[in-house]
Formats: C-alpha cells, structure tokens, sequence
C-alpha cells in the first residue's frame, strides 16, 4: 500500500524544484524593506510658493495713474487758455457771474407754506412771471440778489425800494447788450446784402465799450466821407448814415455823437480842427433825426479834432478821419 501511495504521488516538473526558493526570496525583502521604512523617521513637507513678478515688477500699473492724472490736468489747462482766447470780457463776467451764489428775492419767488415746507426748496415755488419786468423775460434773469443784515435778515423797505431800481437798471442794462448784439448784427447783414453799401462795409467797425456799443464810419484811401476840409457828404456816406440811422430809430436809448479828424492842419483863416469835427458831428446829427431818430434822445455832439487817432502811430492816416456813433446803456 504504502509503494502504491508512493507511486500515486505526482512527479514534479524538471527544474521546479529549484523555482520555490526564488520566488520566497523577493517576498522575504518586501518585507524588510517595509520594516525598515516603518522605523525610519518620517521627512518633513515643505510647500514653497514662488511669485512671478513679471521682469522684476518693472511693469507695474502705478504709473498709468499719474499719466492719467497728468492728461487731465493738460487737458484743463488748454480748456481754460482756449475758453480765455474764444470770449471777451462781457462773456468772461457772464461766466464769472453765473457761478457767484444768489438768493432769490420775494419778487422772484412765492412762499407756500401749506405744502412742501420741509423739502428741498422749503416750500418755495417760482410762479410769479410778473414780479419782474419785460426786459427779464427776454434775457431770462428771472434769478436776482437781495442783501441781508449783519444778522441774516432782509433789509428794510426803503433799501428794498432802492435795491428795486437798482436791479431794474442792471436789468435793462442786459437787455441792452442782447439789443446791441441785434443791432450789429442786422447792420452788417443789411450792408452785405445791398449792392452798393457791401462795398463800405470794411469802412463800419463796431465796438463795445464802457458807454455802450460804438458804431465808427472810418475813411480810407480809396474812401472819404466829406469833402477835404469841409462838411459836405459824398452821396456813398450819406447813404450808409442814413441806413444806419433806420437802424437806430426803433431803439429808446440815448445817442451820442463824435467827429474825428487827422493832424492835417488848416493853412491859415480861423477854422481848424476842433471846428471841423463838431460840424461834421453835427451833419451826422441832422441826417439821424430826419431818418426817424428823436431829437430828444441826441444826448450830445462832440468835436475833438485828432486828439483821439484811430491809428496812434500814423496822425496823419486817412482812417482817423471818422465819424462815431455810440448807442449808451439806459440808466
């Protein structure tokens, strides 16, 4: 029995006597590899963060904040020197006065105090279109000052009677310049459109100044108002005065009028200069008032000869002869 069980015993393979070792052999170094690394102290983690900063932060955005900053105050600046070349000085006071604080009088505006009292206007409504004048209306200063006391109240009626005519004259004074401005500019249009007074038109300059707006009919070499040396006109200059003097007539405001002459003295007898300018002043006058200006609104007639020159450098420059025309502020 025991042969037989020996012989019933499965023969191993050739050479699988010598693969049971070899394979034991790795499994028995996993082990201590294992072992080993279980007593071995573990390492320390270390994160370390690195920041690009870009070419060494040369390129930040700091500056494009002061280009920017710079831009602004440049471009401020070139506003400021353009809005100072493109007005005059009424524009320029305009402007000024436009940004000046103001209180608004009681004649300018209602109080209504059962509605509204506590909001932002106080209560206040601007509906009275006829506390001011006509001539606020057409210049829309419906907005006027009132002056207060040292302590913040109004004052008294009779400096509230007297601040009343004050502001109408300032009024009306306003509504002068946008009259002015009107008259100049239905002149030049009425000498461009005619086909003999376009050709004088470099001879009308107008002015403003202090008085009101000056209306000056100059000479020129290839033009002469009067006759040398005397005081009657050329059928040209009469024309273009009485064309202005049309102008004129449907204004209320006072006129005055002035004669210029050159240095050229007189060769003996008792006329001069000063003579010559006053009467030439005075022709002007008389053709003003036959052409539907009212006598009464000739506030005066001046000669003053060549003591006030258009061109100062030349005395003797046709262009100081002239005659001048100034349309004053109403008082």
């Amino acid at each position: 029995m025991a042969e037989a069980a020996a012989a019933a015993e499965p023969v191993p393979p050739e050479g699988a006597g010598a693969a049971v070792p070899a394979a034991a052999a790795p499994d028995e170094k996993t082990e201590k590899a294992e072992e080993a690394a279980e007593a071995a102290p573990l390492a320390p983690i270390i994160v370390k963060k690195i920041i690009d900063e870009g070419h060494g932060g040369a390129h930040g955005g700091a500056w494009k904040i002061a280009l920017a900053d710079m831009m602004t105050a440049m471009m401020a600046f070139f506003l400021l020197m353009w809005l100072l070349g493109a007005t005059n000085t009424d524009q320029r006071k305009g402007i000024a006065d436009y940004f000046k604080p103001t209180s608004l009088t009681k004649s300018a505006i209602t109080v209504n105090n059962t509605s509204g009292s506590t909001g932002l206007m106080g209560g206040q409504s601007i509906i009275d279109e006829t506390a001011l004048p006509q001539a606020a209306a057409q210049t829309g200063l419906m907005q006027v000052l009132q002056p207060r006391d040292n302590t913040g109240n109004r004052d008294s009626d009779k400096d509230k009677g007297d601040l009343s005519q004050e502001e109408k004259s300032r009024i009306a004074s306003e509504a002068d310049k946008a009259n002015f401005e009107k008259l100049e500019k239905e002149l030049k249009e009425k000498l461009s459109q005619d086909k003999e007074l376009s050709k004088l038109k470099e001879n009308v300059v107008f002015a403003r100044e202090k008085e009101g707006l000056r209306i000056e009919i100059i000479d020129k070499a290839d033009f002469s108002m009067f006759g040398l040396g005397n005081t009657k006109l050329t059928p040209k200059s009469q024309g273009l005065i009485e064309e202005i003097a049309r102008s004129l007539a449907g204004m209320p405001n006072k006129i005055k009028v002035r004669g210029h002459t050159d240095a050229l003295a007189f060769k003996g007898g008792d006329r001069n200069n000063w003579s010559l300018s006053a009467e030439r002043a005075d022709v002007t006058r008389q053709i003003i008032s036959q052409k539907g200006v009212d006598e009464k609104r000739i506030a005066r007639i001046e000669g003053v000869a060549d003591t006030e020159p258009f061109v100062a450098s030349d005395p003797l420059d046709p262009r100081n002869r002239r005659i001048s025309i100034t349309v004053q502020y109403r008082e």
